[in-house]
């Protein structure tokens, strides 16, 4: 949910962590990991200040305005102790939207890479009407950026794992 969200100027990580975490707090289960944190230049991996994590988890920079610009990872995740982990993780860029009648300036996400997901782990009968799209779309996306560069044996594993669900 969080490259979906959409939040008014002044908005900051520890209040977008919630997004990612909502589905999982339904089930009763939890990860205790930040869900995403800044990303710079030459293998800066982990640059702050901002940061997407629980407000008062004592991970710095929760509190940290997010402005257009910045990027950063978004990397929810679930590990269940000693029988699996999962995590997708890509960058987003922090960008203006422009919203009709909107009331000030509101920003968004920007999906910045593209690898398919992993179809195997995918329970398409778990998954609502909107998951489904959205795995759909982004595999669209993964589809249209990357097939051009490929050909052959490469080209038809990308079209397989990114077919519509």
């Amino acid at each position: 949910q969080i490259d979906r969200a959409v939040f008014p100027q002044g908005t900051c990580g520890g209040q977008l962590d919630v997004l990612a975490r909502q589905y999982l707090w339904e089930a009763g289960v939890d990860y205790g990991h930040g869900t995403g944190h800044g990303v710079g230049s030459f293998l800066g991996v982990h640059e702050g200040p901002q940061r997407i994590a629980k407000p008062g988890g004592g991970q710095a920079g929760t509190g940290q305005e997010l402005f257009a610009g910045m990027i950063l990872s978004n990397e929810p995740g679930y590990y269940k102790s000693g029988a699996f982990g999962i995590r997708i993780e890509n960058l987003v860029l922090v960008e203006e939207r422009e919203i009709a009648g909107a009331e000030g300036r509101y920003f968004g996400f920007e999906t910045l890479t593209f690898v398919p997901l992993d179809r195997k782990l995918i329970a398409r009968e778990l998954l609502t009407a909107d998951e489904i799209a959205w795995v759909d779309n982004y595999h669209a996306k993964v589809r249209a950026l990357i097939a051009p560069q490929l050909a052959g044996d490469d080209l038809a594993w990308l079209e397989r794992e990114t077919a519509a669900l």
